[in-house]
């Protein structure tokens, strides 16, 4: 068998990379999403919503690093560029969202399209004995189901 350093298949390491990428463009989408929506969030639930949106930028911004990192690791190049991302991201662009409800929505929505992405990866590192990934995909759709349950109990 043709392994990785770190003793992978490096077909399905290769794999998983592709993926890894994927998740990353879609995370810097969904980065720059709730950064546009701690900026641009008014009315009644600007304190609340305003924070939460900070919370939910610093949380992406560490995950980024983490799926670069885990690309790395598995002997890849993360993508890193906004033109690489926008090719490869299927979350929504939110674009001048001000609104409370609206602004909730679009953060369900792309968290929806992000445990997409990530189950998909959870198969593929399952499949590859490829632990460092399926235990990151798990805890990431572990916080994220919560945050989803969360965000739906706010909108009623």
């Amino acid at each position: 068998m043709n392994t990785t350093v770190i003793g992978l298949d490096k077909n399905k390491s290769i794999e998983l990379v592709k993926e890894l990428n994927v998740l990353l463009a879609n995370f810097q989408v969904y980065y720059q999403n709730v950064r546009g929506l701690h900026w641009n969030i008014k009315g009644k639930s600007f304190f609340e919503l305003h924070v939460k949106f900070e919370e939910l930028y610093t949380d992406s911004q560490l995950k980024v690093d983490l799926i670069a990192e885990r690309i790395l690791t598995l002997q890849g190049t993360p993508l890193h560029t906004f033109d690489d991302y926008i090719k490869a991201a299927e979350v929504p662009v939110g674009k001048n969202i001000s609104k409370d409800v609206e602004a909730v929505q679009l953060v369900v929505k792309s968290l929806a399209g992000l445990l997409k992405v990530e189950r998909k990866i959870l198969e593929l590192s399952e499949a590859g004995a490829d632990e460092g990934t399926n235990s990151m995909m798990s805890d990431f759709i572990t916080e994220q189901e919560k945050t989803i349950w969360m965000l739906n109990a706010w909108l009623g």
